[in-house]
């Protein structure tokens, strides 16, 4: 990526194509520098163009959701494969807040100021990780991935609205349900450093997942709908309501979940276990 080129969007796709972790990170936040700075102008010079794939090393090789290596709290590779598997959906996210820069071009500036901050963020998210699995003896491609956040960034890459209520407020906030009952287990067996780790960014992610439903809630008031029933409605269109509880209402409420919105997903995750 150059720095001497001061186009946003061919910034931003530069950045996605990085194939190193590390050179990834780096790139991401001197985007986000940049834009801060007021050096990145935001004339679209072309139609953005479909991601097949973003810029990623050779490993981790990507598998099957189930065939992806079991995490646990009662081993040092359990806990090590755990934390892979978070610095993979970190890493998986920055490429997913750089890719609403490039694609979503009708936004306001503030929206892209809140994407590149996501960005940055989680760049410093994957970092921790990394470090953690380096002080572990690992390493981020150690072991098999998955691609689910990707393949849904293809699935609403023509249309901001369905991006903004189902990847941040369906895939993304699953780590503010989880992630508080995973603390608590790493509490319990001292597992101090990761505990750190985990409690700043379940903070930050309850901010982004705010942005998202802040960026959702725009869109559909530039189209007349109502925010929670549009959002159940997508969910049930593109996911066939299979959402999976329980919910964590605490961090919800606080990433801008309606109670509506709430007992609309837990409906859809009782029935989606009925259907199992």
């Amino acid at each position: 990526m150059s720095d001497l080129d001061t186009n946003l969007f061919t910034a931003t796709r530069d950045c996605i194509n990085i194939t190193q972790p590390f050179q990834k990170v780096a790139a991401t936040r001197r985007l986000y520098q940049r834009w801060c700075r007021g050096e990145l102008e935001t004339t679209s010079r072309t139609r953005p163009e479909p991601i097949p794939e973003p810029g990623r090393p050779e490993q981790p090789r990507l598998v099957n959701p189930h065939k992806v290596p079991k995490r646990g709290f009662k081993s040092r590779q359990g806990l090590v494969r755990l934390a892979h598997a978070i610095a993979h959906i970190e890493f998986n996210a920055i490429n997913l807040a750089l890719d609403a820069v490039y694609r979503f071009r009708e936004m306001p500036d503030d929206f892209v100021s809140d994407w590149l901050r996501v960005a940055a963020e989680e760049s410093s998210h994957f970092e921790m990780l990394a470090d953690y699995l380096e002080a572990n003896g690992s390493f981020y491609g150690a072991y098999d991935a998955h691609n689910g956040l990707w393949e849904m960034a293809l699935k609403t890459d023509h249309d901001v609205m369905v991006r903004m209520a189902l990847v941040p407020r369906v895939l993304e906030a699953r780590g503010l349900d989880v992630t508080p009952g995973m603390i608590r287990k790493l509490r319990n067996i001292d597992e101090h450093g990761l505990v750190q780790v985990l409690e700043l960014i379940h903070t930050e992610e309850i901010g982004h997942v705010m942005i998202g439903t802040r960026w959702f809630s725009y869109a559909c008031q530039q189209r007349g709908l109502v925010p929670s029933v549009a959002f159940v409605g997508l969910v049930k269109e593109y996911m066939n309501g299979n959402v999976q509880g329980p919910f964590d209402r605490v961090s919800r409420i606080r990433a801008g979940f309606t109670e509506d919105e709430l007992q609309e997903l837990v409906t859809m995750s009782m029935s989606r276990e009925r259907r199992l």
